[in-house]
């Protein structure tokens, strides 16, 4: 059937081949002047001038005209490929590529994208979570793809982004578990004498990340002032140990130090210095404050193995090198130290990250504040 146009349409025509009803708009000019035209299709001649109407709207709005081809696995792939290796580390970029490989292209990867909607999205999410996957992985699928959208918005392939319309399960936080005083204390008995003495007992006084204290150097350690100064983190990338920046700006942070734990460090570079001296020509200097019996860093899943060993023999039962940064803080908040100050001691990004993660342990200096207002109030003495 021949083209006919509505006023403010494009060209829309049927073709008779199978009935299907076309519209095709000019979108602007190429480089080489020639016009640029975007088919749009439907079954009736009514939807294509929706489309169409849409398509002029958006023009109009100066938006581009979306790339109707584009589905979702290419644009994974080509934001994998041509942005998100060179913007975040190895290991992200890992973490980016597995969650996009197996939750997010199997099941809508041959989609269109300007056909996506956010009903698409939260089927997605609703089948990961019957699946028994945990919801901050799920949360985790939502938020890759919503980057991946964005980026494809940036290239113009796109107008909206559906993945941020799409609903994000809540998560129920968890308490963790965090030692006692009494715990505390037996394994910080169960732990003299031991090489990484100071090195445990940093991470339970201090509340570091088991990769922060990995990753301090002697450099980073001021025994007159007090204070060791957060930096760098190590872990483990592509086989590899390197280091890399901490985990928020936040992280980056000067903590100060029990005199206790002051000790325990000065008496540990000592130590090294005569394992230095033993080892000769096999010691390797990386200016780590804890080193392998090389000189060289220590390794963080071996640290989570001696770890739960120690633990074992102080008869603790298994514990993980995280659980020390909890019950730093626990016991931090515990002993009366601000809300506040603990959060800056942790480096977290906000004091906000703080209050909902050890939140239930300020419950008595709430019950206080109630008591003094009571007493302010409403006693007559």
């Amino acid at each position: 059937m021949a083209g006919f146009r509505g006023n403010g349409e494009g060209s829309v025509y049927q073709r008779s081949s199978d009935g299907l009803w076309l519209g095709v708009q000019s979108v602007g000019r190429g480089s080489n002047g020639r016009s640029i035209r975007k088919t749009v299709t439907g079954k009736t001649r009514a939807e294509v001038v929706r489309k169409l109407k849409k398509l002029q709207r958006q023009l109009d709005d100066g938006l581009p005209a979306p790339d109707t081809t584009l589905t979702v696995a290419q644009l994974l792939n080509r934001w994998h490929d041509d942005v998100l290796r060179h913007q975040v580390a190895p290991s992200a970029v890992v973490s980016y590529w597995t969650v996009a490989k197996h939750h997010i292209i199997p099941t809508l990867g041959s989609k269109k994208v300007v056909n996506l909607t956010s009903a698409d999205i939260d089927r997605l999410l609703s089948a990961k979570l019957d699946s028994g996957l945990s919801v901050s992985t799920v949360r985790r699928i939502r938020s890759v793809l919503g980057q991946a959208i964005d980026q494809g918005i940036r290239w113009g392939s796109v107008n909206r982004n559906v993945a941020r319309l799409a609903r994000v399960p809540k998560e129920q936080r968890r308490e963790g578990r965090t030692l006692t005083y009494e715990q505390a204390r037996r394994l910080l008995k169960e732990l003299e004498g031991h090489r990484h003495e100071a090195l445990y007992s940093l991470m339970l006084s201090t509340g570091l990340r088991r990769g922060e204290a990995l990753g301090l150097q002697w450099r980073d350690f001021d025994e007159t002032s007090r204070i060791i100064s957060v930096r760098r983190q190590l872990k483990r990338e592509g086989g590899s140990l390197v280091t890399t920046d901490t985990k928020t700006a936040r992280s980056r942070r000067s903590v100060n130090l029990p005199r206790g734990l002051v000790s325990l460090l000065v008496d540990h570079r000592k130590h090294q210095a005569e394992e230095r001296d033993v080892m000769n020509e096999l010691w390797t200097d990386t200016g780590f404050i804890f080193t392998t019996n090389f000189g060289t860093p220590f390794d963080p899943r071996n640290l989570n193995r001696d770890f739960a060993t120690i633990c074992q023999r102080a008869g603790l039962g298994h514990w993980h090198p995280h659980e020390l940064r909890h019950s730093a803080a626990s016991l931090m908040l515990a002993s009366g130290v601000k809300l506040q100050v603990v959060s800056e001691v942790l480096g977290h990004a906000s004091i906000r990250m703080t209050a909902d993660v050890y939140g239930h342990i300020l419950a008595p200096d709430r019950e206080a504040a109630a008591d003094a207002m009571d007493q302010a109030l409403w006693n007559d003495a």
